[in-house]
């Protein structure tokens, strides 16, 4: 992507919270833009230099760049995207009745876009900054357009009465689409803030957004659960977490947050159980801790369900603790795994580089011994056991470099239950244009 800045000519369709604040922002950067709206109201406050609603620093930016020049509005979408480079797509989606999102102001407003598109001789980028369900961009509004014009996703990480610092100053860009030249393009109009774009697939980008609201409902949602039970205990929940939060390697930070296997293990939960136990003796609810350990099973369900839909007759499991780097077998969700595997005859064998029976004692040989008391015969003594004897593996463990090389030696398939990237799926092509 280039260095130097050049100027786009954008049309901004919504002028709500999300549409007037990016059409401010963006003409605050230098682009032209003009806003559309079919509310009288809001366009007649724009053009007289006035904010439609309040947000801390937008009246200041829509006055500055409606007296600059930057910033106009009007009620007609064939004249704010007639000039227009890009067209970024700003209604809201609400909720409907069964909760399944509203998208027809979307839909209104692709349609007129597209009957806008005949005869026009400048190319125009769609861009989606609705929050959309993953496939929206690919089922709808591609086919509206009928391929006379460029899609991308956009996603918006706006918080109302925060939203201008977070337009200036962001935590996140998004561009999701097909063609590299495309999303290169859009994220070039947010290139004077400084800030790198993460350019991803359409689809990707439509996840990202749901990602990132569904994450801080449930940091808001755990902290109050950890508050009312705090408060029920005598304890200051806000200084818990307070302290919580000072832990940037684990709890504030980017650990656990990737997509895996079962959590499992002596800690984990043992400790959910008991803080759930402890709550219902206080005639405390906290629905969203209760859910945790049926949310692991469920996700070891899926698991259980994929290996057994594996048309294999031998298969190797890598992994036998509840992680890798240790001898810990206590509540192991591969043992659980194994369990159900045996119960429906599946033929199996099994290494974890860190597992010797005869060396593992007290707790943790009991757990083994009473969960599948051959696992004798099942393990192996080095990963080379298992890879000359079975059809299919099953990674259940992040292997070492040394042994995830021996994988991709050996050519067999490979379910990765752990997200170590040995059977990730190619990306979508982005194409260069």
């Amino acid at each position: 992507m280039s260095n130097s800045f050049t100027p786009s000519n954008i049309a901004v369709i919504g002028l709500g919270y999300v549409g007037c604040v990016t059409a401010a922002c963006l003409s605050s950067l230098g682009h032209i833009v003009t806003g559309v709206d079919r509310d009288d109201h809001k366009v007649s406050s724009v053009l007289g230099g006035v904010a439609p609603f309040f947000e801390p620093g937008l009246p200041e930016l829509v006055k500055e760049n409606v007296l600059a020049g930057r910033l106009s509005a009007t009620t007609s979408l064939t004249d704010a995207i007639k000039h227009a480079d890009i067209a970024l797509i700003c209604v809201g989606t609400p909720s409907e009745k069964s909760g399944n999102l509203g998208l027809d102001q979307l839909r209104r407003v692709v349609a007129e876009i597209a009957q806008n598109l005949p005869g026009r001789t400048k190319p125009l980028i769609v861009a989606v900054r609705s929050t959309v369900f993953p496939g929206t961009c690919e089922e709808i509004v591609i086919p509206a357009l009928g391929g006379k014009a460029h899609v991308v996703s956009n996603p918006e990480f706006l918080r109302e009465g925060v939203a201008v610092k977070d337009f200036m100053e962001p935590s996140l860009v998004v561009v999701g689409g097909t063609d590299r030249a495309t999303v290169e393009k859009v994220a070039a109009v947010y290139q004077p803030l400084g800030f790198e774009a993460c350019l991803v697939t359409l689809r990707t980008a439509e996840m990202i957004k749901y990602a990132c609201n569904a994450f801080h409902a449930v940091k808001i949602s755990f902290a109050n659960e950890i508050g009312a039970l705090s408060a029920s205990l005598g304890v200051d929940g806000r200084e818990v977490m307070d302290t919580v939060c000072k832990d940037v390697k684990l709890n504030a930070s980017a650990a656990y947050l990737k997509p895996g296997f079962a959590f499992g293990g002596s800690c984990l939960p043992k400790d959910l159980r008991a803080l759930v136990y402890r709550a219902s003796r206080l005639d405390l609810k906290l629905p969203l801790l209760e859910s945790s350990l049926p949310s692991n099973e469920s996700h070891l369900a899926r698991a259980i369900h994929d290996v057994l839909d594996l048309p294999a007759k031998r298969l190797g499991v890598l992994g036998l603790a509840f992680k890798e780097n240790t001898d810990d077998l206590r509540e192991s969700p591969v043992v659980s795994l194994l369990e159900q595997l045996i119960g429906k005859g599946r033929d199996l064998r099994v290494f974890d580089p860190h597992i010797r029976l005869e060396e593992i004692y007290g707790s943790n040989r009991n757990f083994i011994l009473q969960q599948i008391p051959h696992i004798g015969r099942l393990l192996q003594p080095n990963v080379e056991k298992v890879l000359d004897w079975a059809d299919h593996l099953i990674v259940a463990q992040k292997p070492t470099a040394e042994m995830a090389a021996q994988i991709a030696a050996s050519g067999l398939p490979v379910l990765d239950l752990v997200g170590s990237s040995l059977n990730k799926p190619a990306p979508v092509p982005v194409t260069t244009g």
